[in-house]
């Protein structure tokens, strides 16, 4: 039975498999960060198992029977005077058919004012995108791995332009209760178009990201490894500010090596005290590090930091993400148990 899961599972994605870069796909915003503790352990974390109901827009195997009743809202303060949020429910109907999980994302970015080519203005105008997600998982009889999925329903509006289409995530998930270890894998917005914008079929931004993840023996941290974008090697570019100049005017751009792209995977963070009331929560993402850090000026690019604090049935969260020396992101997020 777990043999025909797994295979399953990846002939899915063998099937789809796309390089993932950004401005070549529609709906980016579905790849963005879920709420502020996925956020502070570096964007892209899989393998929380537990209460987290945000932890399943990302992972659809991680729904469990902890997140039942539970609400989850965040607002993220974006770059650029953009704001984008979500909200996630879990509820479940009994112990034989366990818990259904779902969830919204949306994004607005902002006002602006339209001018034609010769300059004149022609009125202001908004763009937004919206993502409605259903989701469930289940446990393969008699072993330690859940297979889940969410369904999404993606609308999307950029001025007078618009699109509606769908989305699966697959994902499957190892979790040891003994060893305190869990492993994901996740197949994330498998689809396509119902409706383009202007008669030009987009791809969506199909993505593969592996993690894993173990709370310590005897200390209160949990950390966590992600590997991602597995469907597309080639993430790393030569960036131009990086390239010498010899005095013969001779330029050697940058090489990217394999140790570069493969670093560029990587995201890692770390949870102290993970099962209590108080929790600080660190992390670091190696790409967006090594895209938005400038030469030769120490800025921080890829860290992230937050918190959060159990207040009877309330949980609020924060993170700061440190994106560059131009912009950074406030991350909230409140979670409610309604039990």
């Amino acid at each position: 039975m777990l043999k025909k899961y797994t295979f399953f599972l990846f002939l899915l994605i063998c099937t789809t498999v796309s390089s993932q870069i950004g401005g070549k796909y529609t709906y980016q915003f579905l790849n963005l960060v879920s709420s502020p503790r996925q956020a502070a352990l570096g964007g892209k974390v899989l393998t929380n198992y537990d209460y987290d109901v945000s932890q399943a827009l990302f992972n659809p195997a991680s729904i469990n029977l902890e997140m039942d009743n539970h609400l989850a809202l965040n607002y993220v303060s974006y770059l650029g005077g953009i704001n984008y949020g979500s909200a996630a429910y879990a509820y479940t109907w009994d112990r034989r058919v366990q818990t259904f999980h779902a969830g919204v994302t949306y994004i607005n970015y902002g006002t602006f004012e339209g001018r034609d080519e010769n300059g004149e203005i022609t009125g202001d105008f908004t763009g937004n995108e919206v993502a409605l997600s259903l989701g469930y998982a289940l446990n393969i009889p008699w072993t330690d791995f859940h297979v889940g999925a969410n369904l999404k329903l993606v609308s999307s509006k950029l001025e007078q332009y618009n699109s509606f289409g769908g989305a699966l995530d697959l994902a499957v998930m190892y979790v040891n209760k003994d060893l305190d270890l869990n492993i994901a894998l996740v197949a994330r917005n498998i689809g396509t178009q119902f409706s383009t914008y202007a008669g030009v079929q987009e791809k969506l931004p199909f993505e593969v990201d592996f993690g894993i993840s173990q709370k310590l023996e005897n200390v209160p941290v949990r950390w966590h490894l992600t590997i991602e974008n597995l469907q597309d090697w080639n993430l790393a570019f030569s960036n131009p500010a990086r390239a010498e100049q010899d005095l013969d005017g001779n330029v050697t751009n940058e090489k990217v090596g394999f140790t570069k792209e493969f670093i560029r995977h990587m995201v890692i963070g770390a949870e102290l005290f993970p099962d209590k009331g108080f929790n600080i929560r660190l992390g670091y993402n190696f790409r967006r590090a090594e895209e938005l850090r400038i030469v030769d000026q120490r800025s921080f690019s890829g860290l992230s930091a937050g918190f959060g604090i159990k207040i009877n049935k309330l949980r609020f969260n924060y993170t700061h993400a440190r994106y560059s020396v131009a912009g950074n992101t406030g991350l909230f997020g409140l979670m409610i148990n309604l039990q």
